[in-house]
């Protein structure tokens, strides 16, 4: 039998790169796999890609656009009313903003709704279901940009200062601070059959930032040639989702399956706690208090 047979895993970003990757392969040993997506045509397509190579239906298809907090709240509500049971949240989606500031439904800086925000509210209604399985765990990707990291609460939305990378770098971060925190905060509530690690898949070759311009485009094109493919940069995410030796293991940062220093001035208990609260004010949501 396959090791994931009685698991219900939903993989946020699932349509393209290591995020349907990740679903593919988790499919494979057998889970029920739900793939979070914004695009309906995509979803359905990576959807039937999934299927035949897994070798059964047990994929499912959930619609939000993550940027938009409102469309994580009715995927969430959906997502209770289908499906009985959650095992593994993979919160794979990312995006590199373009080079002019764009903002979100709700007015956010479009690059911390969907790396952060949108990730933080779906862990936060999610986590209950969570909490009903016997073993589960949370899955963060992030990335090694968050060396490149600046932040600045005070300008949480870099209204006052904007650049794409530095966007992304800080929310690579905060996933990886957000990851730390949530752990913690599940050992200080006696939690012990929820797990939560982040990690760093590798410089991916795929169609991530496909719509970057400037520099950052020139950046992504000379560097393709040496990224990995999707089916290398997605190990890592699979190997925290199921392989039972991480069972245990909650608040780490992996990098090739092995755990890694996380190493910035910025990452601090107290700045994750500040984080925390920011993130609870601007998504309108608390949870593990």
């Amino acid at each position: 039998m396959p090791i994931l047979q009685d698991k219900t895993i939903l993989v946020t970003g699932a349509t393209s790169g290591i995020g349907q990757i990740t679903a593919q392969e988790l499919a494979k040993q057998g889970a029920y796999v739900i793939l979070l997506a914004r695009n309906p045509e995509k979803a359905e397509q990576a959807r039937r890609d999934i299927v035949a190579a897994a070798g059964h239906d047990r994929v499912g298809i959930l619609l939000a656009d993550l940027s938009d907090l409102d469309q994580v709240r009715k995927a969430a509500a959906q997502f209770k009313a289908t499906y009985p049971r959650l095992d593994v949240l993979v919160n794979n989606a990312g995006l590199l903003p373009k080079k002019e500031r764009e903002t979100s439904a709700q007015g956010y800086e479009i690059g911390m709704a969907v790396n952060h925000l949108g990730p933080f509210l779906l862990t936060s209604l999610l986590l209950p279901m969570l909490q009903a399985s016997s073993a589960a765990r949370i899955v963060n990707v992030a990335s090694e940009a968050y060396h490149f990291a600046k932040p600045n609460l005070a300008d949480f939305q870099s209204e006052q200062n904007f650049s794409a990378l530095r966007v992304y770098s800080n929310t690579k971060l905060y996933n990886i601070m957000f990851t730390q925190e949530l752990a913690r905060r599940l050992r200080s509530h006696g939690i012990r059959n929820v797990t939560t690690n982040a990690l760093h898949p590798g410089a991916v070759a795929s169609s991530f930032g496909g719509d970057s311009t400037g520099l950052m485009a020139v950046a992504m094109l000379v560097a393709r040639p040496f990224m990995i493919s999707p089916e290398q940069g997605a190990q890592t995410s699979i190997f925290l989702a199921s392989d039972p030796s991480v069972a245990d293991i909650s608040g780490g940062y992996y990098d090739s399956k092995q755990t890694k220093a996380v190493k910035h001035s910025f990452n601090t208990p107290e700045n994750a706690r500040r984080l925390w609260e920011i993130s609870e004010e601007l998504t309108d949501t608390h949870f593990l208090e």
